[in-house]
């Protein structure tokens, strides 16, 4: 990609990593299964992809992108996740906010949310080693992503998640309670100590990546160890909301936020007061300014990383820059009052725009060291094997150097890494992946977060991985069942976020945050020869759930009574929970998207990775790892429609089954595909194209219901010339209706006076009892908050006659992206928004508040076999179940 060229739309600010996700085998490999163990294969995969740009370029990525050529899934993810919320146009500041205070105030139903995933996950349970799960991996316990991190002296430990608000343990880590559930936004991207030993959190997740959403600002909690966040301890007024924050630094009685419209400055004596907004680079594209509605204004002023000189706190200096690259990357000072460019003077640390893009500072507690991680977009455009370009030491301990490059990538492949294959080695995503700090009493003792954990004990003069991506590649592991990963020693989760050091009974530890949690181990632990260190703790114990779940899946337990739930997730794979489990499993590995259960037998299960990447098993993927010496004991096979390989869907497609036959399953891409031999499928040859959407357009949802198929598309998908659309027609490949007329597939017209407005449309729900009366669920916000031609109004519709015509039923409901419906029983409607779920009882037009979920995103509703309980996949709080009698 040409830095300044290609940028991506991210207001809703956040993105789909798909780091140690996972790529699947392409459909058509020999009997759809793999012969080489799972770890080895991705990796050997990503390296290929990547080298050659990835994956190929559809259509629709083409027309998007013709000058230049980044199809990187990661960032690709990214991109299609934030279009849902933001096409045709940008959203306004304070829209989650109005939306939050809308939902809490409408009245609610009865009955509450039983926390179905409140337990331990274990992702190296050894009852799954099948070919396409990670287990054995090293991982161990783990849950959803951790952005940032935070611990004290006295044993206590903050974790803020991306999507599942800030947790507590006052144990040295374990036993976590929630303590910023009353906020109105869940995201986290800065947690900070103060002085005072007040805990500052900054939300609004600022690692560019997709499934996380914007801030509310920055709070502060007096008393950590005991409070909670809440509204009223908000610092100034609503400056920083619709932002995110990437760091919060303290020097000269201010506390300093480096956030997506710039570097903002605030009194740390007073929570009253507006922010100082301190320097912006290009401050006409800040909300209120002339080119506030450009379609790149969300890139023009985002801020990494403030260092404050601790000897002198009036000498600062800001990392300013897009990852991608912009005209106004780099560092700056003040020079006489005014904040000014470095353009040379730094040492080995670049000052040239090309060069500097995502950024981490840290200094030595005695002040006479700083470190920095710089991600270089240069390098992110034209080096397949890492977008880092190094990690530097100011010897000085000031932050305007000189500075002195102390490890590359090649570096840190060669210090025990797991990542040692050309077009995938250490900083790979070095502009997702970032942590940096210093022991407090060893200025030379230094960790690094990038994919992986390491660890320098002479001031970067050697390094050791301390915490390796994975154990696969490594001569220790093994697939035995009997061991956790053979000989190895456990590792973390790939990809980190997060670090801090606190003390607990007296001994320090380093804690660090990432795509599966929070792990700790001593600061001065133990090493294997290899520099892998034998000491890591999984602090994922069940008690914190902040799993990102995309989907949800739920069948009959044949083996153990009562029903099995599954779920695809963000970075941890496929979650299988069996009805006597005390600890869930994982059965596939990577990115889990959208999933599909027979409810007949919850053992019956299909798994999306990414871009229609589906994998199947029959026996919830239960396998003791004999396929490595005899590959026909795989139980799992991929089964991928072709336009998996030709790039041809979206990152997380749509996938169905008929509600009247679970044999028939719709796929959808560019084409509808449809195959009739459900969970029997052994090839993605088996799949039928029933319909072209034509040349640019992918679908967006897709819903059956006895032959007849209902399609919602978009192409193009951003929002420059957003356009949308629903197909319909029936899964032998031709039209059926109520008056039998047609021979074929066909497009609705919608009107253009906005009955269905021009946004994505995110989901269907069908009245199981006549496949004619069908609902439309709408993601984006509606005119008020959306600054784009067609932005229309509404988020919930309904049609009686198949589709041909729409009225909006969304009455009271809140201004909030929907993304998922179900009709239920007895015929009430339940919608699964960004900030909750709603539901309208049988026979009203109001909706009613489901419960009191705190402000997650609920991407996806189903029912139980028996249609008595209803399922919500959260994307930050796991799955949550409730009765659908109590719902009223």
């Amino acid at each position: 990609m040409s830095a300044p060229t290609r940028k991506r739309r991210w207001l809703t600010i956040c993105a789909i990593t798909a780091s140690a996700a996972l790529v699947a085998t392409p459909a058509g490999a020999a009997s759809g299964k793999s012969e080489k163990p799972f770890g080895a294969r991705v990796l050997a995969r990503l390296a290929a992809e990547r080298g050659t740009s990835i994956r190929p370029l559809g259509p629709q990525a083409r027309a998007e992108d013709e000058d230049g050529n980044e199809a990187d899934e990661i960032a690709e993810g990214a991109d299609q996740y934030a279009e849902a919320r933001t096409s045709p146009g940008i959203v306004a500041p304070g829209a989650y906010g109005a939306a939050w205070s809308s939902l809490t105030h409408l009245p609610r139903t009865g009955g509450s949310w039983r926390h179905v995933t409140g337990l331990p996950y274990d992702s190296d349970d050894s009852r799954y080693r099948d070919i396409d799960s990670n287990s054995s991996g090293g991982s161990g316990k783990v849950t959803g992503r951790m952005a940032a991190i935070a611990a004290d002296d006295d044993g206590y430990v903050y974790a803020g998640s991306a999507g599942g608000g800030v947790w507590r343990s006052g144990r040295g880590g374990g036993h976590w309670k929630p303590i910023s559930d009353k906020l109105p936004s869940q995201s986290t991207g800065a947690l900070a100590l103060d002085g005072a030993g007040r805990l500052w959190l900054g939300t609004g997740e600022a690692a560019t990546n997709a499934d996380a959403y914007l801030g509310s600002g920055v709070y502060v909690l007096s008393d950590p160890h005991d409070g909670t966040f809440s509204a009223r301890g908000r610092v100034g007024g609503d400056e920083l909301e619709s932002t995110t924050i990437h760091e919060l630094r303290f020097g000269g009685g201010k506390v300093w936020a480096a956030t997506s419209a710039g570097v903002w400055s605030h009194s740390t004596k007073t929570l009253k007061g507006a922010w100082k907004l301190e320097y912006a680079p290009n401050p006409d594209y800040l909300p209120g300014g002339s080119k506030d509605d450009d379609p790149d204004a969300a890139y023009k002023n985002i801020a990494n990383d403030i260092a404050i000189d601790p000897k002198d706190p009036s000498k600062v200096v800001l990392a300013i820059g897009w990852r991608s690259g912009d005209e106004y990357n780099g560092f700056y000072t003040r020079v006489n009052g005014t904040w000014t460019r470095v353009t040379s003077g730094f040492g080995d640390l670049p000052t040239d725009a090309d060069d500097v893009g995502n950024v981490t500072f840290a200094r030595s507690a005695d002040g006479s060291r700083y470190y920095a991680v710089d991600q270089s977009p240069e390098q992110l455009a034209t080096n397949p094997d890492s977008g880092l370009e190094g990690i530097f030491v100011s010897e000085s301990g000031s932050p305007t150097g000189p500075w002195t490059k102390v490890a590359d990538y090649k570096g840190l492949a060669a210090s025990g890494s797991a990542l040692t294959t050309a077009g995938y080695m250490p900083g790979v995503q070095a502009w997702y992946n970032q942590f940096l700090t210093v022991d407090p009493s060893d200025p030379e003792h230094v960790y690094a977060g990038l994919e992986e954990v390491y660890e320098t004990k002479d001031g970067g003069g050697t390094w050791s991985t301390v915490g390796p991506y994975w154990n696969f590649p490594f001569s220790c592991w093994s697939i035995d069942p009997a061991e956790q990963t053979g000989d190895c020693h456990q590792t973390t989760h790939s990809d980190q976020h997060g670090v801090a050091i606190g003390r607990y009974h007296g001994r320090s530890f380093v804690y660090v945050g990432n795509d599966g949690g929070v792990y700790k181990r001593p600061v001065n632990g133990s090493q294997d020869t290899s520099g892998h260190a034998t000491d890591w703790t999984s602090l994922n114990d069940g008690t914190i759930d902040t799993l990102q779940y995309y989907s949800v899946g739920i069948g009959r337990d044949l083996d153990h009574g009562g029903v099995s739930v599954t779920g695809g997730l963000q970075d941890n794979g496929q979650s299988v929970l069996r009805a006597d489990d005390k600890v869930m499993g994982s059965d596939f590995g990577g990115d889990g998207g959208d999933t599909l259960t027979a409810p007949a037998n919850g053992c019956d299960i299909a798994e999306e990775y990414v871009y229609l990447a589906v994998q199947v098993t029959q026996n919830c993927a239960v396998n003791d790892g004999g396929w490595v010496t005899d590959p026909g004991k795989a139980t799992s096979y991929n089964v991928a429609p072709a336009d998996n390989a030709t790039g041809e869907a979206r990152f997380i497609a749509p996938l169905a089954a008929d509600m009247k036959n679970s044999s028939t399953w719709i796929a959808g891409g560019r084409h509808i595909w449809v195959q009739t031999h459900g969970y029997a499928i052994r090839s993605g040859d088996e799949w039928k194209s029933v319909y072209d959407l034509g040349p640019g357009r992918t679908a967006t949802a897709v819903a059956a219901s006895g032959g007849k198929v209902y399609v919602a598309w978009c192409g193009p998908c951003n929002n420059q010339g957003f356009a949308r659309g629903i197909s319909v027609g029936n899964a032998g490949g031709t039209s059926r209706t109520k008056s039998g007329g047609g021979s074929g597939w066909h497009d609705i017209t919608l009107p253009v006076d906005g009955t269905v407005p021009n946004r994505y449309l995110s989901g269907f729900a069908v009245d199981p009892e006549d496949a004619d009366h069908v609902f439309l669920t709408v993601n984006g916000f509606s005119r008020h908050w959306t600054e784009g031609p067609g932005a229309g109004v509404g988020h919930v519709f309904e049609s009686t006659d198949g589709g041909t015509t729409w009225k909006d039923i969304s009455a009271d409901l809140p201004d909030v992206p929907a993304d998922s419906a179900v009709v239920t029983p007895n015929g009430g409607l339940a919608v699964a928004t960004d900030l909750g779920v709603v539901y309208r009882a049988p026979g009203r037009t109001t909706w009613q508040r489901v419960g009191s979920l705190p402000a997650v995103a609920v991407l996806q509703l189903k029912l139980s076999p028996d249609g008595r309980t209803l399922y919500a996949a959260t994307h930050g709080r796991g799955i949550h179940s409730i009765k659908v009698r109590d719902l009223g």
